[in-house]
């Protein structure tokens, strides 16, 4: 089976756990908006923000470091008993000292929701590390199912809880941390993990190396949930919980994007660690950022072309002012999207050093034009500043990832898509249904222009494949 060929299988086995999960989880969104207030859903969203926050510190970024050296280790049984082992029993001891630092402290904190905190941050712990293991042991298959009930409980629990029984934002905490104590138990079992955990196999000087990789990612993804998340922190403190509640219902339609992209990256991520030193890897690295581009760059200009049709079905008017948001959170989430491509190439050098630098760089970069501006501008502040961060890294990255990598990119491509994307940005500020009109057919007409190739060689494909 060829590179390209394995890495779209690899990205198909994914595709079923993570997207189907999701895109249910956001034809939800007018039921969450209607029966949620803007409150219930801003706390919600800062929890698990807060979550996101403390999982890299809790955890040391050590799960990124066992699927990646499980990698170089599937052909030795010996050394995967040795990493897993090592990093299961050390993550055991990280959540016994969390807990005994949580519940010292918990005594300070006047919150009716902490103890969800704790709670989903050491189930959501277990679960990312176990489905990490499943991928570096080239499981993508158990990996995908995990992660498929990971949401489907959590969407079905949600609907339950909060419809059936009214139990707000009680009740999506619940389900999320059902959802991920679902997942751990289903990796557990089925990939029979546990026998490959004895502490006689735990090894110091692995840790050691496991603990170089990892821990240069802690900023890292800490600078991207700056980046991404401290928006949400800065318009509580600033705007209130109820503009939270807004921004963050702006968000669930370049979160279901930026999901399409991170299903891809998944499969690619494993695709550059395995190909970074082969002889045509500048030509096949270079040939997957152009399919990139393409798809998930039309993708982001349909999207924005389609919304004014379907906001209003989607969103409820409690949310409405968060419309004018969405155009500029796409265009910062395909932008994210390039710099995760980029970023996989550091992975695969194991140059982590290198991807903290440049995160770090964004989000005070972020931080500093929401600061600056929130007061100012209010929601367009984190979105803008948002935007500018993930411009920043990209263009750092494209220079510098160069001595490990010679990409070529088609700049004309690049420059019809600012002109359409503009279309299709003014048109979606006018509003007006004859110019959307418009704009939308022209957004699918380039889309089509754009990907005849790769839509042809699909069409071959399914028609080969269904015999017909």
């Amino acid at each position: 089976m060829t590179k390209g060929k394995l890495l779209l299988k690899n990205t198909a086995i994914v595709t079923i756990g993570k997207v189907c999960t999701q895109l249910i989880a956001f034809f939800l969104l007018p039921l969450y908006t209607a029966v949620l207030t803007q409150e219930e859903y801003g706390i919600v969203d800062l929890l698990n923000t807060l979550i996101s926050l403390f999982l890299p510190i809790l955890t040391l970024q050590i799960e990124q470091g066992i699927f990646r050296f499980l990698i170089d280790a599937r052909e030795d049984k010996e050394k995967q008993k040795k990493i897993i082992s090592t990093t299961i029993i050390f993550l055991c001891i990280q959540t016994l000292i969390y807990i005994i630092i949580f519940m010292l402290s918990s005594i300070f904190i006047h919150n009716e929701y902490k103890y969800f905190l704790a709670t989903n941050l050491i189930v959501t712990t277990f679960s990312s590390i176990l489905l990490q293991a499943a991928r570096g042991l080239g499981d993508n298959t158990r990996y995908s199912i995990g992660s498929f009930i990971t949401g489907a409980s959590t969407v079905i629990l949600n609907v339950c809880f909060i419809v059936a029984f009214g139990l707000g934002a009680y009740g999506m905490l619940t389900a999320s941390f059902i959802g991920n104590l679902l997942c751990v138990i289903y990796i557990l079992l089925s990939k029979k993990i546990y026998r490959l955990i004895s502490r006689k196999y735990f090894d110091k000087t692995e840790l050691k190396k496991i603990l170089k990789y990892s821990i240069p990612l802690i900023p890292n993804i800490i600078s991207w949930w700056i980046v991404n998340a401290s928006d949400r922190g800065l318009i509580t403190y600033f705007l209130g919980i109820a503009q939270n509640g807004i921004y963050s219902a702006a968000n669930k339609f370049s979160n279901v994007f930026t999901t399409l992209y991170s299903v891809f990256n998944l499969t690619w991520t494993e695709s550059t660690s395995v190909n970074i030193n082969t002889k045509d890897r500048d030509e096949f690295f270079s040939k997957i950022l152009d399919l990139v581009i393409r798809i998930f760059g039309a993708l982001a200009i349909l999207i924005i072309a389609v919304i004014p049709f379907a906001f209003s079905i989607l969103i409820n008017e409690k949310f409405e002012e968060s419309y004018y948001q969405i155009p500029i959170l796409m265009i910062a989430s395909f932008i994210s999207v390039l710099v995760s491509f980029m970023g996989s190439i550091y992975v695969a050098k194991k140059q982590t050093k290198e991807i903290a630098k440049t995160s770090i760089f964004s989000a005070i970069l972020n931080i500093i034009i929401n600061v600056l501006l929130i007061n100012k501008i209010g929601l367009y502040a984190a979105s803008i500043s948002t935007l500018i961060s993930y411009f920043a890294m990209l263009i750092y990255r494209l220079i510098d990832s160069r001595k490990y990598v010679k990409l070529k990119v088609d700049y004309k491509l690049i420059l019809s898509m600012i002109v359409i994307g503009s279309c299709s940005i003014i048109g979606y500020y006018i509003n007006s249904i004859y110019i959307n009109i418009a704009v939308a057919v022209l957004a699918i007409i380039y889309a089509i222009l754009i990907n005849k190739n790769y839509l042809k060689k699909s069409v071959i494909f399914i028609v080969k494949k269904l015999g017909i």
